[in-house]
């Protein structure tokens, strides 16, 4: 899938995702130095902001330290949800990054605070099972594989990561769904995530496609929606909405999210999803238009 293959697909579930809020005036800068000084917390998306797939963006690392070091709230708001907030941290660290656990917001964490009122279901779960999951081994769940039995039994589904999912497993899971509607909970609503060599597609390509073919409306956590921009603003709960900035790579996760929730945008250009792309024409066409266009983090 390429830049335009992926926008199209965020335009054609756009009545799945949170209405447009306002317009912003995409005043152009070259970097995250140039506009600091109107915010006092930044809340950074990590692909295609921090990061492509395990590589850090140049210059980013250095960037982010300068901010931490004028006493800006720096926090990561990610739809990362393959990973816990411990493992996540030790990989930020690895690419550079000083980040504390309290700085990492994920729709990982949305999503298993959503389930805490949720009945005490058997869950079917899309994760590659070699990622650590002990922060939810209190729930019952069974890894979703190559038996249809295993998608006929249980209760409800929980899409985390798309790493190890396949064409196979799609068709069963449609299948079962189809057979007997039941809750999809989706803890990471990305349907493409920029990497090194091209995009992934991510649990929520996934679920768009099942809900359009069996008619099921999943439950989405993280970008663009307001749950994950809930937790993140708690982090920060002494700083005014208006001094907060979203940055991030995509029009329909990070700018449309950041809407939402009621804080300033910033389109970040140069690097990720909009890379080699007129983000201008493509803001146009989307309706979706950030405070700033940045050529890079």
């Amino acid at each position: 899938m390429n830049t335009q293959q992926a926008f199209a697909a965020y335009e054609a579930v756009r009545h799945r995702l949170p209405p447009v809020q306002r317009s912003g005036q995409r005043i152009k800068a070259e970097n995250l130095d140039e506009i600091a000084q109107h915010f006092d917390a930044f809340f950074l998306d990590a692909f295609g902001v921090l990061n492509i797939g395990e590589t850090a963006i140049p210059g980013s690392p250095e960037r982010v330290l300068g901010l931490q070091e004028q006493g800006k709230r720096v926090l990561v708001v990610s739809n990362a949800a393959s990973l816990n907030r411990s493992d996540l941290c030790k990989k930020y660290a690895r690419l550079g990054y000083d980040f504390a656990p309290e700085d990492v917001v994920t729709s990982r964490e949305a999503t298993l605070n959503a389930l805490r009122n949720e009945p005490d279901h058997l869950w079917g779960l899309m994760l590659p099972d070699t990622c650590d999951h002990h922060d939810i081994d209190y729930l019952r769940t069974v890894f979703m594989e190559d038996n249809q039995a295993t998608y006929d039994k249980v209760d409800g589904f929980l899409l985390l990561g798309s790493a190890a999912w396949t064409e196979a497993r799609q068709v069963l899971l449609e299948a079962s769904l189809k057979s007997r509607p039941r809750p999809v909970l989706v803890g990471n609503p990305d349907i493409v995530a920029p990497r090194e060599n091209g995009f992934s597609q991510e649990p929520g390509y996934f679920a768009h496609r099942l809900a359009d073919r069996t008619g099921i409306a999943p439950r989405f956590f993280g970008k663009p929606f307001a749950n994950v921009y809930d937790l993140a603003c708690a982090r920060v709960p002494e700083i005014d909405a208006n001094r907060i900035l979203m940055v991030g790579d995509s029009l329909h996760t990070d700018i449309l999210g950041g809407q939402t929730a009621g804080i300033a945008t910033a389109l970040v250009s140069g690097w990720g999803f909009f890379t080699g792309t007129n983000v201008d024409q493509l803001s146009l066409t989307s309706g979706i238009l950030p405070d700033y266009v940045l050529s890079r983090p």
